[in-house]
């Protein structure tokens, strides 16, 4: 399950924004209301369902955003003090905590954060299962090993490659009709 401030309003705020963050194709990930001189900041974190692989769209963040905004607009679920709105997705940077963290970090490099008396892992997850996660197609690692983990930043991953494969591939092609003539 994923986390709420202590704040009363929280699990209000929450309960109202997952049907919205559901409609654009997202799932609510945290949702904090934190004190601010007279106003408070509440803060909702959207991401994509662990199904999905790859980036939050920016256009759907903004949909739900409104689609919040407005709600919140016309319910008493904040109370009368004034408060600041931010709806945002987790950073790359974002910790591996919670098993579908680990499924949409799929096919991206990680580094497990060990627990004790187990060794840290650094590998491309490839696998998440009911036991643990796969590195690099061959590496088990148990989920009683691992207290969490982080998505290594790659410059250049694999997956933005895959289109210059296909494009020096057809060339390579070229290459050998025209040798051939």
């Amino acid at each position: 399950m994923s986390a709420s401030s202590g704040h009363p309003a929280a699990d209000g705020v929450r309960s109202l924004a997952e049907p919205l963050a559901a409609e654009a194709g997202l799932v609510v990930e945290n949702v904090t209301v934190t004190p601010a001189g007279k106003r408070r900041v509440l803060r909702i974190t959207v991401d994509l369902p662990e199904t999905e692989l790859g980036g939050v769209p920016m256009e759907s963040v903004a949909q739900v955003s409104q689609a919040i905004s407005q709600e919140l607009d016309s319910s008493n679920v904040m109370g009368g003090t004034p408060y600041v709105l931010e709806v945002s997705s987790p950073g790359a940077d974002r910790p591996l905590t919670e098993r579908r963290h680990w499924l949409r970090a799929r096919r991206r490099l990680v580094r497990t954060i060990a627990a004790p008396g187990a060794t840290p892992r650094t590998g491309r997850l490839t696998e998440v299962t009911e036991a643990g996660i796969v590195l690099d197609e061959e590496h088990e690692v148990p989920w009683a090993e691992i207290t969490g983990g982080r998505i290594e930043l790659e410059f250049g991953h694999p997956d933005d490659f895959a289109d210059l494969e296909a494009d020096e591939d057809d060339e390579d092609d070229e290459d050998e009709d025209e040798e051939e003539n």
